[in-house]
């Protein structure tokens, strides 16, 4: 390890949104390689399987409630990561959320709950452990995008415009952080399969992924698996110090067409 970039053999990790999908597939990727978690989300019941499962294979885990909507929740929950866990690490900001709705017709209430969500909470995560990392001049911090902060996708735009807003604070926060010893990193997933858009009503969302189809949106069928943007994820916090993977977009291969004789 250069000298110039120390790090502690001890990296302890923060996960939002892990109590499912991309979340969830990532606290389990980082365990494996040998970093402590924190899981964090609003649904305990299930981060307490998955820190079970965790430590039944030899990891080290904490559960602690969360929700990025609420300040004071942030604050405890850092407190408890850190109790826990010790100093941490890397954080993976990934918690968000997604509903159907024509732009002109969805209340601005509910735009603005997605909004916070998506950049407000991502900030307060960044306010609650990036000052003690740049203090020690180490760690990580990722956030979990989607294409649509570069595609954006009708029918969705509370989402987009998350996501839109959500890059723009990584990418200013890319160039604030130069020097500090803290890396940012963009992980941009494409299509994936998840929990999100499972609570919409049925007719809605096949409404909206005919738009994504007659917008030229979905070339075809494939999704990711959550298992994919994990594997991304753990490649950047593992980069060895000195080298900044800055923007990760992981997106579904198509099919592969079999050759006109062998159909």
């Amino acid at each position: 390890m250069s000298a110039r970039y120390p790090r502690p053999e001890r990296r302890p990790a923060v996960v939002t949104g892990a109590s499912s999908g991309i979340g969830a597939a990532t606290a389990l990727a980082l365990a494996a390689v040998g970093h402590p978690v924190a899981l964090g989300a609003r649904r305990t019941e299930r981060l307490e399987a998955l820190a079970a499962s965790i430590r039944e294979s030899g990891g080290e885990a904490v559960v602690a409630p969360l929700d990025l909507t609420e300040p004071d929740a942030v604050e405890a929950f850092a407190a408890a990561a850190r109790e826990g866990l010790g100093e941490i690490e890397t954080v993976v900001s990934n918690a968000g959320a997604v509903a159907p709705g024509t732009t002109h017709e969805v209340s601005s209430e509910r735009f603005a709950r997605e909004l916070d969500l998506a950049v407000v909470g991502a900030h307060r995560l960044v306010r609650a452990f990036v000052p003690a990392m740049v203090e020690r001049q180490r760690g990580d911090l990722v956030v979990v995008s989607s294409d649509v902060a570069v595609r954006a996708r009708p029918f969705m735009a509370a989402y987009a415009a998350g996501k839109w807003g959500l890059e723009g604070m990584a990418h200013a926060l890319q160039m604030e952080l130069e020097g500090t010893g803290v890396r940012c990193s963009i992980v941009r997933p494409g299509p994936t399969w998840s929990e999100m858009g499972s609570d919409w009503d049925a007719e809605e969302g096949a409404f909206v992924l005919d738009q994504w189809v007659r917008f030229g949106l979905a070339r075809h069928p494939h999704f990711l698996k959550p298992q994919a943007l994990a594997d991304a994820i753990t490649y950047v916090v593992q980069a060895p110090r000195g080298v900044h993977v800055s923007l990760i977009e992981v997106n579904p291969e198509a099919p592969v067409d079999a050759p006109e004789e062998s159909r």
